[in-house]
């Protein structure tokens, strides 16, 4: 808090009747959660059949084998060879459907 200072002496004198006073906040304090919102949520359908898990490992497995073949045998392979960046297409897109497939895992 201020001194009282002569009103020649006071600075902030001619604020005070402009600024206004800053409200008081309270903290909100409860914190607790809303039991509607905790209820469990019945999932449709059941888990993946096994082909569908081995198809989407297959898919991802066989992109990662593309690259490295290309990658390591490229010269040794002519038709692979002619298709120079699409065997990035290929690779990485054989993955990518694997990786699509596991959205819809369970």
């Amino acid at each position: 808090m201020r001194a009282a200072l002569p009103r020649r002496y006071d600075l902030y004198a001619e604020y005070e009747d402009v600024m206004p006073k800053s409200k008081v906040r309270r903290k909100k304090t409860d914190y607790t959660i809303n039991p509607a919102s905790r209820t469990p949520v019945k999932v449709k359908g059941g888990p993946s059949p096994v082909w569908y898990v081995t198809i989407m490992l297959g898919f991802m497995l066989a992109g990662l084998v593309w690259l490295l073949v290309y990658y390591l045998a490229n010269d040794k392979i002519e038709w692979m060879a002619n298709l120079n960046a699409w065997n990035f297409l290929i690779g990485f897109g054989l993955m990518v459907i694997g990786l699509i497939m596991t959205m819809r895992w369970r």
